[in-house]
């Protein structure tokens, strides 16, 4: 156990998908693995481990956030011994080709400022996925079928961002989406030697304004938590 972590030792799998919401951690875990076990529930952060095609999984809530992410990747990774990380989450598409329900792969993601970033001093740290993930995530959905985009992303400190010419420069320089974790779990697995990735789906759309309403969120989602799936044991090295 640790301070925001119930599981006993051995209860977290190797490979663990980290959706923000603990509700889409308890829906995911319910549609995708095979006897699914609630494993952590403090402070209402769920956390499951089942199987997938024989191999175990745990799908744990992150929170929202870059300093919540931050908490529980690295109790995972320090404590219950995680090699592989996938962040399954939403984002907000900020590019016209990319649109809403699209999948986005992150390469790359920046940040304006992170849990981390103080250890980095005057150095900007580039962090990134691991290519082998996002290898297989890309034929992962291709496979299946969906719309799939792979480059750089925006990992935001803030939801309700005020800063309207930074997001131009952010289009303007070919971000795909916006969101508010990959950043740091990028640096957090660089640091620990471990493999990461942020599979996104695009819920809602910065230019359009185009959003999905709830129940279609959760069907879009399914595509996003297969490609993790298979991209977790597919792409291993």
């Amino acid at each position: 156990m640790t301070h925001h972590i119930g599981a006993k030792a051995g209860d977290i799998a190797p490979t663990v998908l980290l959706p923000g919401d603990p509700y889409r951690a308890r829906w995911a875990a319910q549609t995708y693995l095979d006897n699914p076990v609630l494993v952590n529930e403090v402070r209402g952060m769920l956390g499951y481990t089942g199987t997938w095609r024989g191999h175990r999984v745990t799908i744990h809530g992150s929170g929202m956030g870059m300093p919540s992410l931050s908490i529980y990747a690295n109790e995972l990774i320090r404590d219950y011994g995680a090699q592989t990380l996938i962040r399954i989450g939403s984002a907000g598409g900020m590019q016209p080709h990319v649109k809403v329900r699209d999948v986005v792969l992150a390469q790359t993601a920046s940040t304006c400022g992170s849990p981390s970033a103080s250890i980095f001093r005057e150095l900007n740290f580039a962090p990134c996925a691991d290519f082998g993930l996002l290898l297989a995530a890309h034929r992962a959905a291709q496979d299946i079928g969906v719309p799939v985009h792979v480059g750089g992303i925006y990992s935001s400190d803030t939801f309700y961002d005020e800063r309207p010419d930074l997001g131009e420069q952010l289009q303007r320089h070919g971000t795909l989406c916006v969101e508010m974790e990959a950043a740091e779990l990028y640096t957090l697995a660089a640091r620990h030697g471990r493999r990461a990735l942020a599979v996104l789906t695009i819920s809602d759309h910065l230019l359009t304004g185009e959003a999905l309403p709830a129940i279609e969120r959760e069907r879009s989602f399914g595509a996003m938590v297969e490609c993790a799936l298979k991209a977790a044991f597919e792409g291993a090295p």
